[in-house]
Parts: structure tokens; sequence; C-alpha cells
């Protein structure tokens, strides 16, 4: 028996709109740009993926579930995601070496440092 990672799914108010913003956030390729399943991966035969879903009707509740990214740059890519439109986010984290940020729908993902040797 064998387990293979898929897909995260979000939830999204617009998912065209969240799953472009994410696929140039990544530089990854859309392989489905549906509103009903927005779809996109690192290339066309790499897994996981991300598909940005359309809110389900009466969802108010919160996702516990975020994203965290190593860059080879910390600074520089926290400056390029802002620039692409995502924001600072407190989440209660205080004084820490990852930076949290808010895509533009506000879901939060971490930005950690740079790998140490």
């Amino acid at each position: 028996m064998s387990l293979q990672w898929e897909q995260v799914v979000m939830d999204a108010a617009d998912p065209v709109a969240l799953g472009r913003w994410w696929a140039e956030a990544l530089g990854w390729e859309v392989l489905n740009d549906s509103w009903e399943e927005f779809e996109i991966r690192p290339t066309s035969e790499s897994l996981p993926g991300i598909i940005f879903e359309p809110v389900k009707e009466g969802k108010t509740g919160k996702n516990r579930l975020h994203l965290d990214f190593r860059p080879d740059d910390q600074s520089a890519e926290v400056e390029r995601l802002l620039a692409l439109g995502a924001r600072h986010a407190d989440v209660g984290q205080g004084e820490q070496p990852w930076v949290v940020l808010a895509d533009p729908e506000g879901n939060e993902f971490c930005v950690l440092r740079e790998r140490r040797p």
C-alpha cells in the first residue's frame, strides 16, 4: 500500500484570481483555470499541487492549515511577495525568525529563514 500527496485544496472567494496570484508567487504552471477548480503545480508532471475552489455556501470557519516556504533569500522573497499583493499578518507570533504574510484573500503563510548549513 502507498499514499502519495496529490493536492492542497484552498477555499477562495475568487478561485481564479487567487489561483493566478499563487501561480505567479510560486512560479508554478496553471493546469486548470476553471472557476470550479483552478489548479496549479510546479510543473504539469510534479506533485503536490494546489487547487482553489469556491467557498462552500454557509462556510464561515477558518481553515486550520497554512503553508511554509523556505527561500534562498528571506528578505528579497518577502519584498517580492509584498509587491505582488501579500501583506504582513499578525497571528500572535511575536519575535520569530520567520515572517507571516497573508495572500490577497487573507490566507496566512510563512516565509522561513534561509536554511543554514
